[in-house]
């Protein structure tokens, strides 16, 4: 496990840097308009070429993007064209907003549907079409509309919650659960749409093996084999579609925080992009393959625990 975890550490290396220079040559073609955005339209060319040699972007790109390259390796980012903000720091204060909102919508996601899931494996009848219509459901509306709906219902006719804004936890836990509800309802929903559907189907699988009708002959409890062993096996597959929810409600995050006007990650990343401001979008890149790469790797370490015959040495 140990070998084949360098091995997938090095794949994704390889992954960001093909990624990030893919970003950085598409960035290249608007370095001139960026420009542009940040002295001004009445700026004259001798001001724009200074400007520009200032931001190192007179040279080749592929020179530009290896001097980025090395500075990153050493945990130097850069900082924002237009804030002078480091972006090690802009992203990691806007990243506690969205892991508030996201980890919150997890946590929740992987315990409805896993009761859910179980239960519509071992219960047919009115329980199993219950979590097959939420699944259904959920799958069918598209976030951006579940959020209008739920802020006009709960925000501005019944004025049960905030319509937009964020209050840290450490201000005020009663105000920042406020603010969160309605966006975590929005990713919950879809994720449980998806996880139930999974658990379900997988648990069904298990139900039906063989060492499952040995267990049940030697006298142990339906409790014990649905629990104990039948959801240990089928936990594979439900933690690798929680762990695409989770970096799906990443990428749900560009809507929801614009939605409910909040100061997170996704929020700042779709500035970033309108602004041109390439330092940020190049750390946002590097964090997002990361992201992705660390999920992915973690998930494969916990199936081989939960299953020894998955392990890969």
């Amino acid at each position: 496990m140990v070998l084949y975890a360098l091995r997938r550490l090095g794949t994704g290396l390889v992954l960001a840097v093909l990624v990030t220079l893919i970003v950085y040559l598409l960035l290249s073609s608007s370095f001139d308009s960026i420009v542009h955005g940040i002295v001004g339209p009445a700026a004259s060319p001798e001001t724009i070429a200074a400007r520009r040699a200032d931001m190192g972007l007179d040279r080749p790109i592929l020179v530009q993007y290896f001097d980025w390259l090395g500075h990153a390796a050493r945990g130097e980012f850069g900082v924002s064209y237009f804030t002078s903000e480091p972006v090690g720091t802009a992203v990691s204060s806007r990243l506690s907003v969205t892991l508030s909102i996201v980890v919150v919508a997890l946590l929740i996601t992987a315990v409805v549907s896993v009761a859910l899931g179980v239960l519509a494996a071992t219960h047919s009848g009115p329980i199993d079409r219950f979590a097959q219509g939420i699944s259904l459901t959920g799958t069918l509306v598209p976030n951006l509309l579940l959020a209008i709906v739920l802020v006009f219902v709960l925000a501005i006719e019944l004025k049960l919650l905030p319509a937009t804004g964020f209050t840290p936890f450490s201000e005020d836990p009663g105000r920042w659960a406020a603010a969160i509800t309605i966006p975590v309802i929005v990713l919950v929903v879809h994720g449980i749409a998806n996880l139930t559907a999974q658990v379900r189907g997988a648990m069904i699988d298990e139900l039906r093996k063989d060492y499952v009708r040995t267990l049940r002959t030697r006298g142990i409890s339906t409790r014990s084999v649905v629990l104990r062993h039948a959801l240990r096996n089928a936990a594979g597959p439900a933690l690798t579609v929680l762990s695409m929810e989770f970096i799906a409600m990443f990428g749900g995050a560009l809507i929801i925080e614009n939605v409910f006007a909040l100061p997170g990650f996704g929020s700042y990343a779709f500035a970033a992009a309108l602004q041109g401001d390439v330092p940020i979008i190049m750390g946002i890149t590097l964090f997002a393959v990361a992201l992705v790469v660390g999920v992915n790797l973690t998930v494969d370490l916990v199936n081989g625990w939960l299953n020894p015959k998955a392990r890969i040495h």
